[in-house]
């Protein structure tokens, strides 16, 4: 039963909503038409609405981001091996190996959590096909520098953003970089629809091939032209994506305010070190990473973990344990070394971090890691 004097469960993550009724009315039309799937005018909708708001002309919407991600993979005809970070959801590599192609975990940069540029060419053999960098939180690569590296060496950029959306470099849209771009919006994501995932590529021609490869493969009622699989987005996950993409501006401005009020309060704890923005970049806000050094702090990690959950707070280790840690990539990769990767995956927490927090729940938080110090 529940009490006014019940400590409040804080998630590290909660899904934003449009009310029930904005929602209703955005999926009302699906009871006369019954065009459930199969890019019906709800999509389309969604679809131009995404457009408008990004500036892209060239998008397709997807079942989900994995999907999206292993078909941009698919589509750019690669073969060998295929840099990327370890530093990363399982979700990367797996698009990579389910291709298959080779992954070669580059180590990240302790500054952004990155792929580090600066040890991408040292990995690089005649078998490099293409790099697959990650936005980690949201927070953009090295673009000019994996550029750099892309063109020197003929290679094919495709940008794992899952967390990147409405994330702006220098006023152009993060979906704007690379050969191709994927973008989840799932649920835990700062805009969502449900499930859902977006291509955004320069090679316009490549919209009809991931339009036919995402339904079957199908051209027309006689049959198929190329290997497909079933990954359309459908029409209730495109209705919640329309509600939220109209409410995505105020979402940001409340992240925003949260990001702000945990840097006021946590600047001067001694261990606890923030991810910064940098000035060119319009960032989405989307998690609250927090690298914990116990040498400074006087608790590792995990044990700052156990206090806030003791408290009924519930952070996220995020991302733990590296992908080269998980069972299928153990063996293939237990010799590689990856120091600041494995730092900073045994040092990093996210805090809690979505829109229907407030103040109180912030100041909560920092409380208790201020009063955790030595």
């Amino acid at each position: 039963m529940k009490t006014e004097n019940m400590t409040k469960i804080m998630m590290a993550n909660r899904s934003s909503m449009p009310s029930i009724e904005e929602y209703i009315e955005q999926i009302r039309p699906l009871w006369n038409s019954r065009w459930l799937s199969n890019e019906g005018a709800i999509l389309q909708k969604f679809k131009a609405s995404l457009e408008n708001y990004l500036g892209l002309g060239n998008i397709e919407l997807f079942v989900n981001g994995h999907t999206a991600l292993e078909l941009a993979i698919s589509s750019m005809g690669l073969s060998g091996e295929v840099i990327t970070s370890p530093f990363t959801f399982i979700s990367t590599p797996n698009a990579i190996v389910r291709n298959g192609l080779t992954p070669v975990f580059c180590d990240i940069s302790e500054e952004d959590f990155n792929i580090d540029v600066q040890k991408i060419e040292s990995l690089i053999t005649e078998k490099t096909t293409a790099i697959v960098p990650v936005h980690i939180y949201g927070n953009p690569c090295d673009l000019e520098g994996i550029e750099r590296i892309a063109q020197k060496y003929n290679l094919k950029v495709i940008y794992d953003a899952a967390q990147a959306f409405g994330v702006e470099v220098d006023g152009k849209s993060i979906l704007e970089f690379g050969d191709i771009t994927m973008v989840s919006f799932h649920a835990t994501k700062c805009f969502h629809s449900i499930e859902g995932g977006m291509l955004s590529f320069k090679d316009s021609r490549k919209r009809e091939q991931l339009r036919k490869v995402k339904s079957f493969g199908i051209v027309s009622e006689d049959g198929t032209e190329l290997l497909g699989v079933n990954a359309k987005m459908n029409e209730f996950q495109a209705a919640m994506g329309i509600c939220n993409l109209s409410h995505f501006e105020g979402y940001l401005e409340k992240r925003k305010s949260i990001h702000m009020r945990y840097r006021e309060q946590l600047a001067e704890v001694p261990g606890i070190k923030l991810a910064k923005h940098r000035a060119n970049v319009k960032p989405n806000y989307t998690y609250m990473p927090a690298q914990v050094d116990k040498e400074a702090y006087g608790l590792d990690r995990d044990e700052l973990l156990e206090r806030l959950s003791a408290e009924h707070i519930f952070a996220d280790k995020y991302f733990y344990p590296l992908v080269v840690d998980y069972e299928y990539y153990r063996d293939r990769y237990s010799e590689i070394e990856l120091p600041t990767a494995r730092h900073v995956a045994n040092s990093m927490v996210l805090l809690p971090m979505h829109t229907e927090m407030e103040f109180k729940d912030v100041d909560r938080v920092c409380e208790i890691i201020r009063r955790s110090s030595k």
